[in-house]
């Protein structure tokens, strides 16, 4: 037989390149047998070190989720996996499996000329090649040298594995693209079920992913990965495996369920199973801080236990999402309300002054239009241009949409509330449960729990407050004016605050200003302690130590006492951790220590800190045990009586919250905070177990939760039924109080000093520390009131009987009630001055007093 012109040529070409591969692999077999010897002997023939995922653990020993890179692997027998993922890999990768001994002559040339040639190497390795090139060479490299080694490798698997342990051993550990190892991992990942009940088609597109997984990745490129996967279901009915009929049915049923929204950046690892997704990633961080050298927390299969509580977790996570959704569609419906008004009251007259003047830049109704259709293009058609684009391959219009898809989360970051939890155990600074947003996803992962830098507004109050305890100049029973005062600061400048609707209380005492969150006298309780002091302090509870950080982060103006700094939730937790941990220092934790695969503690966070704080010994006390006590009592009186009663009670009476059952079972005690313009709501408080901060508002700042969107209001209930949910098992005790150092007196509730026969306010018990209580009586306030009081009733008495209106056409009572629940030693009196003109009507201040309760 001859061969001529083309013919001939290739004939030559092909006779030259398999002289030269015999040549090649002649000597580089030896060479491979040379550099391998020892490694056969030096280790179990067949078997690998292979990856493990790093379990993190909660502080009960159950699994929270695992960590792993590139490898996300779970290894199935191959008798458990179905007979068409073993003919789709057959059919694909290597038709002559089961016939040869490791090694293809036609397949192997076909590879090596390629190399030679620089071209792209493909279909010349067998599955024995492809599984000795995973576990004993390099595959990256596009060398001859590597494809000798591998080729020795798959005739040692031959001789020492049957064709299925071959085959179990390549489908479990072969990478199937987004971070997925093995047909298991992949299965889950791809398809959200086992690999056990593949169908032919799923079989198909996984077997496609072996080649080229970032080419041909169904949720990347779909279009791609379609047409290859039905190549190969149209081989498996030409090789005589499959009818027509059956593999049509399979592929239509695939692509009739398939997702086509489903996230394109999506790997294994963000879609990992997760109960905690926000302390997860924290988790993560911690290890990379702690964990150095060669290790790696994604493959080396540590065992990491955290503090977390998934009790308190599930709960947190149940009660913020439900949460977030309703604060969100209350805000929303202010605002439209909001808009409406304007829309219906002054947009017509703004657009008549525009055509009237000819100032086309005050014209609403265009805009107006516009507004909407941006509106409507985000949210109805971005979705639809997406799925098109994808489907049919546009980059074009897949490109717009992914930017419209950006703007809207950057809108969303103005215009939807987040929120977020932190809970701590007083005692250990355990983080048990962690919150730090809405749903975790690859485009949300901000962690305002720990990351975020917000104002705390009247929430701050406590810290400085308890400065002002320590100072022993003041008392919960020291009595401060509120009214408008000018204060000003040491540059020149002047600060005037204000409370809520501009009102004033007049003489209070510091336990009520407190309670009641009262602006003015924490401005006067600011200055009166000195801003040395309150910045001491407050850094301190919050844990910031850095000089430079201090002056950066506390102004040292008066707008300081309302909170104008800029803190995360879990300062905020730890800060406040410190009452019930009687005046201690609160180091928050989360994770006591991490095992290696063989159970080995390498590290042990939990005892070093105990270690650290044990050296430093009584400079881990912040305030004293009495000081810490008196705080933990005043801020009992917010959950009482003051911003957070509404919140506390049974079931909830506010409109917006009715039927919310937030009772608390034991003791608990805690401030709210609004800060200015309404922009965000606080509540962080403590029982005699756990502290727990919670913050809603706007991850960019310009926005306003609205009128009826506060501390008390929005986090208030919030943190209310949270604390109510994880107490239920836990046995109700109060707060401990120290033996020594604090003493109880009777007080007049309006002077704050002894009562006396003259008193006007209740007679009250009030704590103190040893030495601060007041020693002087009431005598000479009272006195002078109840004589001026006299006065003025008489003087009132004269006029009126003196004008035309007959004295006893008004209804003028004057009463003196005593208080049944003292006894005739301790009598109190009340002057009551009630002027009825209309004897249906009922008191303003006592249809104000529930809202006026909700703010702060």
């Amino acid at each position: 037989m001859t061969f001529t012109g083309k013919k001939r040529i290739l004939f030559i070409s092909f006779f030259s390149v398999t002289i030269f591969s015999a040549i090649f692999i002649g000597s580089l077999l030896g060479w491979a047998l040379g550099s391998s010897q020892n490694i056969q002997n030096s280790e179990k023939f067949g078997q690998s070190n292979p990856a493990l995922p790093t379990q993190i653990l909660d502080i009960n020993g159950n699994l929270i989720t695992e960590f792993f890179s590139d490898e996300k692997r779970e290894i199935v027998p191959i008798t458990q996996l179905p007979d068409n993922l073993v003919k789709s890999l057959v059919t694909r990768e290597d038709q002559n499996f089961f016939k040869h001994s490791g090694f293809d002559i036609m397949g192997f040339s076909r590879a090596l000329a390629n190399i030679i040639l620089g071209r792209y190497v493909s279909g010349g390795s067998t599955l024995s090649q492809q599984l000795a090139g995973n576990m004993y060479a390099d595959r990256t490299k596009l060398t001859i040298t590597r494809k000798v080694r591998e080729l020795w490798w798959a005739f040692q698997l031959e001789r020492k594995l049957s064709k299925w342990e071959i085959l179990e051993n390549y489908v479990n550990k072969m990478y199937f693209g987004h971070s997925t190892y093995g047909v298991e991992a992949a299965s889950q990942f791809f398809f959200k079920h086992s690999a056990r009940s593949l169908s032919l088609a799923e079989s198909a597109m996984l077997v496609i992913q072996l080649v080229r997984p970032e080419l041909y990745s169904p949720i990347k490129r779909p279009n791609s990965a379609k047409k290859i996967q039905h190549i190969l279901l149209e081989q498996t009915v030409a090789a005589g495996l499959y009818s027509q009929e059956y593999v049509d049915q399979s592929f239509e049923e695939y692509w009739t369920n398939y997702d086509w929204q489903r996230d394109s950046t999506a790997t294994a690892f963000f879609e990992r199973e997760d109960q905690s997704p926000y302390f997860s990633e924290y988790i993560r961080g911690e290890l990379d801080n702690i964990i150095y050298g060669a290790q790696d927390i994604y493959k080396d299969g540590y065992i990491v236990h955290t503090t977390l509580n998934l009790d308190y977790q599930r709960q947190a996570e149940e009660i913020m999402s439900r949460r977030i959704k309703e604060v969100n569609n209350q805000y929303q419906r202010e605002t439209f309300h909001k808009m409406d008004f304007v829309n219906d009251e002054y947009v017509p007259i703004v657009d008549l002054l525009s055509l009237v003047y000819n100032i086309n830049d005050i014209r609403v109704a265009g805009a107006k239009n516009k507004a909407k259709a941006r509106q409507h293009f985000k949210e109805d058609l971005t979705p639809t241009l997406d799925i098109l684009a994808t489907v049919f391959g546009m980059t074009d219009i897949k490109d717009v949409a992914i930017r419209s898809v950006y703007q809207s989360r950057q809108d969303s970051k103005k215009n939807e509330v987040e929120g977020a939890l932190i809970t701590l155990d007083n005692r250990t600074g355990y983080i048990l449960a962690m919150v730090g947003g809405s749903k975790f996803d690859t485009l949300n992962q901000f962690n305002r729990a720990v990351q975020g830098k917000m104002q705390p507004g009247s929430s701050f109050k406590p810290l400085y407050y308890s400065a002002a305890i320590s100072s022993r100049k003041y008392t919960p029973a020291t009595r401060i004016e509120d009214k408008p005062i000018v204060f000003y600061n040491d540059d020149g400048s002047w600060y005037t605050p204000l409370n809520y609707k501009g009102e004033w209380e007049g003489s209070v005492l510091l336990r009520q200003a407190l309670a009641h969150s009262m602006n003015v006298p924490a401005v006067q309780v600011l200055d009166g302690i000195g801003f040395d002091a309150a910045i001491n302090r407050a850094s301190r509870m919050l844990g910031i130590t850095d000089p430079e950080e201090i002056a950066r982060v506390f102004p040292r103006k008066y707008p300081l006492a309302l909170g104008v700094i800029s803190v995360s939730p879990l300062q905020m937790a730890r800060a406040y951790a410190t009452f019930p941990n009687q005046g201690m220092e609160v180091d928050p934790l989360s994770i006591r220590y991490v095992e290696d695969r063989e159970g080995n503690i390498i590290v042990s966070p939990e005892k070093e800190l105990r270690e650290q704080q044990k050296s430093r010994g009584k400079s881990l006390q912040i305030m004293t045990p009495q000081e810490a006590y008196i705080m933990v009592s005043i801020l009992k009186t917010t959950v009482k009586e003051g911003t957070l009663r509404w919140a506390t009670h049974d079931y909830l009476t506010y409109p917006y919250y009715k039927g919310y059952k937030t009772g608390l079972p034991m003791p608990m005690a805690g401030k709210t905070g609004t800060t200015q313009n309404w922009s965000a709501a606080w509540t962080v408080g403590f029982s005699p177990y756990v502290t727990t901060a919670i913050w809603f508002g706007f991850d960019k700042s310009g926005s306003s939760l609205g009128l009826y969107l506060t501390g008390a209001t929005a986090a208030g209930p919030t943190w209310a039924e949270y604390m109510r949910s994880i107490h239920q098992e836990l046995e109700p005790v109060d707060f401990p109080r120290p033996e020594n150092g604090l003493v109880e007196v009777n007080i007049d509730s309006e002077t704050g000093m002894r009562p006396t026969e003259y008193s006007k306010g209740k007679v009250i018990k009030e704590i103190f520390l040893s030495g601060t209580e007041p020693r002087a009586n009431s005598q000479d306030i009272a006195k002078y009131e109840h004589d001026r009081d006299d006065d003025l009733i008489e003087s009132m008495k004269q006029g009126i009987s003196a004008q035309i209106l007959p004295l006893d056409d008004l209804d003028l009572n004057i009463t003196t009630n005593l208080d049944d629940n003292y006894s005739s030693n301790d009598l109190d009196y009340a002057l009551d001055l009630d002027f009825d003109f209309d004897s249906d009507s009922s008191s303003s201040a006592d249809q104000e007093e529930p809202i006026n309760s909700l703010l702060d």
